[in-house]
């Protein structure tokens, strides 16, 4: 397929709706458990079951999502993806029971699941490099609002309208999604038919859906310690023979050949640490203000909105600052001056102003956005044309389990650090939490130390005009 010489705008605009869909999704029952566990007749903390089911698959699923775009066609697998998504909405907000709605979750899944990779695959395959910059930015915007927004839109229409609303919402969205797609995707010719790695699938399956569960458990109160050891080796022992088996397979299902190339592999590497610490970066504020300073859940939420401006704010500036200044700079101090802002948290205490809390926030939502931009164009930058598809699936992976492990690692820490804090003898109970965020400011140094190391005009190609 020829490239064409300007970025399909609409196309990038339909990719980037798509991935808010999902990523909404993927986080919008926390806030609607209890109301949704009462009319269920099951406790809240069962909801879980639901959440982890659409998880695991969209885990599983994306792997073979790059494969199902080359034998279909872009435009039939998205379609379809769109199809499924939203009829599983719909089958989700009318589901009467627990059960059926974790069925009804799992079909979702697999919609979410290829429904992302496939939108971004369509936008990547069509442009030129010069305008790779701007294509990101519309598909940025979803990842960095989602965790944000999510919790605040699924507590207001479960409090209004009711808890099917949270999926109802998604089906206007996915109608217009679908009738635009059949107009605005181009149909790529079906590539050479290859057989599906189905070992591969098979040993990456496992080892995903084992790395989820380890996920839950952890981030569980109390912690079923036995259940995390046990899946944590399963996914360990499973992962590792995926790799040893995909690396020697004629066709595999993840091709690794793309990590030889420096910026994809900075992108998806320290990117990836990277992603797992923003998105826990909201759950740790939320939990900061309302378990440690006994805020409530409404005062918090309005104050982790100042994340989401300050997200808002930088973003028309992003793709002129990574112009101006080169990617290497942009992510460098994004990293840093991310951390610096984690680190400040620690002298934050109930008595602070909140005008203060409220510029902390606001400029931890400015480096934030500002640092995935960079990461989400960088990792293509360099990537030619007949690895995209590889590239991609295999980039749609890694930030899937990055951005999944965020929580976890959140978790951990808050843990390890409340514990620290009471082992010491000290009394207040929110001084815990505020260690959580510089122990996560000392996380970024790997993605800061790797990007120093970046060469000074790294991905230059995606930035000249």
């Amino acid at each position: 397929m020829a490239r064409s010489a300007t970025l399909n705008r609409p196309l990038a605009l339909l990719a980037a709706v798509a991935l808010s869909m999902e990523n909404l999704d993927g986080t919008i029952i926390q806030p609607a458990a209890p109301a949704m566990a009462h009319d269920f007749g099951v406790r809240a903390v069962d909801l879980n079951v639901a959440m982890t089911a659409y998880l695991i698959t969209v885990a599983v699923c994306v792997p073979v999502s790059g494969w199902l775009a080359d034998r279909f066609g872009d435009r039939r697998i998205f379609c379809s993806a769109l199809a499924i998504f939203t009829v599983a909405s719909v089958l989700c907000a009318i589901a009467p029971s627990l059960e059926l709605l974790s069925a009804a979750r799992v079909l979702q899944g697999v919609g979410g699941a290829m429904m992302v990779p496939v939108g971004r695959l369509a936008v990547l395959r069509g442009v030129q490099k010069r305008d790779l910059l701007d294509a990101m930015a519309y598909l940025t915007w979803p990842a960095l609002l989602a965790p944000v927004v999510a919790p605040a839109l699924g507590g207001i229409l479960t409090d209004t309208v009711g808890w099917p609303w949270i999926f109802l919402i998604n089906v206007p969205f996915g109608v217009v999604a679908f009738i635009g797609a059949l107009k605005i995707v181009p149909q790529t010719e079906d590539a050479p038919r290859r057989r599906l790695d189905w070992a591969g699938f098979g040993l990456v399956g496992i080892g995903l859906a084992a790395l989820v569960l380890w996920m839950e458990q952890v981030g569980s109160d109390p912690t079923p310690w036995g259940w995390v050891i046990v899946f944590l080796v399963i996914a360990a022992a499973a992962l590792v023979a995926a790799a040893a088996w995909m690396r020697r397979a004629r066709h595999p299902l993840l091709d690794f050949r793309a990590l030889r190339i420096h910026t994809f592999r900075v992108g998806n590497v320290g990117g990836g640490v990277y992603r797992m610490i923003i998105s826990a970066a909201p759950f740790l504020f939320i939990l900061l203000f309302q378990v440690g300073f006994g805020w409530s859940a409404a005062r918090a939420g309005l104050l982790v909105g100042a994340v989401f401006v300050g997200n808002i704010a930088i973003k028309p500036a992003t793709s002129p600052l990574i112009r101006r200044f080169g990617f290497k700079a942009v992510i460098v101090w994004s990293n840093a001056l991310g951390a610096l802002i984690y680190v400040l948290c620690v002298f934050v205490d109930p008595t602070t102003p909140v005008g203060v809390v409220v510029v902390l926030l606001f400029f931890s939502g400015v480096f934030r956005s500002a640092g995935f931009s960079g990461y989400n164009s960088l990792q293509f930058a360099d990537v030619p044309a007949e690895l995209t598809t590889s590239a991609n699936t295999l980039a749609s992976t890694m930030q899937q389990v990055a951005t999944g492990l965020g929580i976890a690692v959140a978790a951990l820490i808050v843990r390890a650090t409340t514990f620290a804090a009471s082992g010491l003898g000290h009394a207040d109970v929110w001084l815990g939490y505020r260690w959580a965020l510089p122990a996560v400011a000392l996380l970024l140094m790997f993605p800061l130390i790797e990007a120093t190391l970046l060469p000074r005009h790294a991905g230059a190609e995606a930035v000249r005009r």
